[in-house]
């Protein structure tokens, strides 16, 4: 696991509305990150694209 110093205080994370985008997010929330406001979703003409911003708070 990343020592928490190491880390960004803010991502944005963005995929394809999967169980592997949500792996991903899940892996954020247990790193520490909490959820910034709601995620964005938009459609490529394929597929269900989503972006969730995250932010650590401060140690």
């Amino acid at each position: 696991m990343p020592d928490a110093k190491d880390l960004p205080r803010y991502r944005v994370l963005t995929g394809p509305d999967d169980e592997a985008f949500c792996r991903r997010v899940s892996e954020a929330l247990d790193l520490g990150y909490e959820l910034h406001g709601s995620p964005s979703l938009t459609f490529n003409g394929d597929r269900v694209i989503v972006a969730q911003a995250l932010i650590r708070p401060k140690l």
